[in-house]
Parts: C-alpha cells; structure tokens; sequence
C-alpha cells in the first residue's frame, strides 16, 4: 500500500470497526503501530475524524417517532434559529439549506404528543414564518456513511 492512500484506508477500516485496536489497524494496513497511531492523530487534529460515538438506534430506547421539520425563518434571524434547534437534545440534525425553506430539522420523539409539545414550543418565535412538518414512516436508511474512493495502483 502506499503511504498516499493510507489516510483514506485508514478511515474506511474505522468505518468497518470504530473500535478496532491501533494493532489491527496496523496489522490490517501492513503498517507499524506507530505509523497508525501518527496518522489517526492528524486526522483527528485536522478534523477529518471528529470522535467515536456509539450508533444508537433510538427507537429500541422508546424514541418511536422520528420528524423531518422545514421552516421558513427572517433572514437575520436564521443562526439564533439554527442554534436553538441545534441545542436541543432531540434534534439530532440540523441543516441551513437553499430552496422553499431554510431550515431542516430531524427530530426524535417518545409519542406524537412529545413530538407536538415540542414542536410547538420551538415554533412560537416570531422569527419563523413558516413551518411544515413530516412525520417519517420508515427510515430506510439513517446513520449512514460511506467508504473513501481509493485510487490504489
């Protein structure tokens, strides 16, 4: 393998195994530990690895309801928007986007009445002028990544 592409394969091992050992790593790249160890270490301080988080499927936690929330917001106000939805522990995605709306949310609900106490709570800013919200009936597919594109010769 080439020094060239060892970021990338590195990556997409961690993608395969988020716990796989430095030694694995290694063994699996054909490369020493430390030269992992060096290499995970820069992809980590430029922020192309930005930690190691467990999957959590939320609905086996009773979270049942998941809703794609689109809002419409005044200009000026769309980063206090954006922050108030961000830091709200159900919004597990929040998304500034071009098009009809401004704003895209995820959220994750116990029950459809959590879902609209919230709803309607996040909703009763002036700022927002518009809203529309989605209730998804079957995620096919939610906490997906994909591998690096390797150029190997």
């Amino acid at each position: 393998m080439t020094y060239e592409n060892l970021d990338a394969h590195l990556v997409n091992e961690l993608l395969a195994d988020g716990r796989a050992s430095l030694r694995s790593l290694a063994d699996e790249l054909d490369v020493s530990v430390t030269t992992v160890s060096n290499h995970l270490k820069d992809l980590e301080n430029e922020g192309v690895i930005e930690g190691y988080v467990p999957v959590v499927d939320y609905d086996q936690l009773g979270y049942d309801v998941t809703a794609i929330i689109q809002l419409k917001v005044e200009g000026g106000a769309l980063p206090d928007i954006t922050d108030r939805f961000r830091d709200h522990k159900q919004m597990v995605s929040v998304y500034e986007v071009t098009g009809d709306h401004d704003v895209i949310a995820v959220g994750k609900f116990n029950d459809t009445d959590d879902m609209n106490s919230l709803i309607k709570e996040l909703l009763a800013d002036a700022d927002i002028k518009e809203s529309n919200t989605s209730v998804v009936l079957n995620a096919a597919a939610e906490h997906e990544q994909f591998e690096l594109d390797i150029d190997d010769e």
